[in-house]
């Protein structure tokens, strides 16, 4: 049976949540949700750009279009049930993507080895046209040895004890 998987956060003990990407305590963030799709094994958010991720007009940033794909490529590491972080991506910037428009945004497992995930991702309009996309290589890290210091800080400005 696959592990049960969410669109929340990188780590179910973090208290707060401030990701660019996906964090829900990040006001100035884009929030991303992604779920798991089993039917394609891959993970999956519908999303909605606001104006203020305006790059040329009318359309996203590139540096917003590659946070949506590095997102959907880390997201695919919940599949895995691992904790990994990018160390190589690669975008092509196929068409603009639209703001105020509804796009699909997925990601997908390719293999993995070791520490090594590779994974690829594709931004879609509604008609499934693909506007973008990216592949990546992830490395499995552990996250207490990474940034241990930093969670228990956090964990203590909250009042709580990490090994809870």
């Amino acid at each position: 049976m696959p592990p049960k998987l969410h669109g929340k956060g990188h780590h179910h003990k973090i208290p707060r949540n401030y990701c660019f990407g996906c964090g829900v305590d990040n006001k100035e963030g884009m929030r991303l949700k992604f779920v798991y799709d089993p039917e394609q094994h891959s993970m999956v958010a519908r999303i909605r750009l606001a104006s203020r991720f305006t790059g040329p007009p009318g359309h996203a940033h590139g540096g917003v279009i590659a946070t949506i794909l590095d997102e959907a490529m880390g997201k695919v590491m919940k599949i895995h049930n691992v904790i990994a972080l990018t160390s190589r991506m690669d975008v092509q910037y196929l068409r603009p993507v639209p703001l105020q428009q509804t796009l699909i945004a997925e990601g997908k497992p390719k293999t993995h080895r070791g520490r090594r995930y590779w994974t690829v991702a594709e931004i879609r309009n509604q008609e499934g046209q693909v506007l973008a996309r990216s592949k990546g290589v992830f490395v499995r890290i552990d996250p207490m040895q990474k940034f241990g210091k930093h969670l228990e800080k956090m964990l203590k400005r909250v009042g709580k004890n990490f090994k809870d």
